[in-house]
């Protein structure tokens, strides 16, 4: 199964908030994964398929072995369901 991280400064709020935006997108898709949300300090070690965060947390994750999405606005559900339909 592919694994989504959801990825902010602290792992709290705002990413908790995508990941649940995540998870009802996907339902929408019809398409499963594993996701979480983690702070970048934790992401930067934990293995994963796709990486959504804001695009100030993106590029210091460009060399994460992961597909990696920097958003501009990170309530912009269009755009997060535009990147995993097209990247799960």
């Amino acid at each position: 199964m592919k694994k989504v991280l959801i990825v902010c400064g602290n792992g709290l709020g705002s990413s908790f908030i995508v990941e649940m935006n995540v998870k009802k997108i996907l339902a929408e898709l019809g398409k499963t994964a594993e996701v979480s949300h983690t702070d970048l300090t934790t992401a930067r070690s934990e293995p994963a398929d796709l990486i959504l965060s804001a695009q100030d947390i993106a590029d210091r994750l460009a060399d994460h072995e992961a597909q990696v999405f920097g958003l501009s606005n990170l309530l912009d559900n269009a755009r997060i369901k535009e990147i995993l339909a097209g990247h799960l």
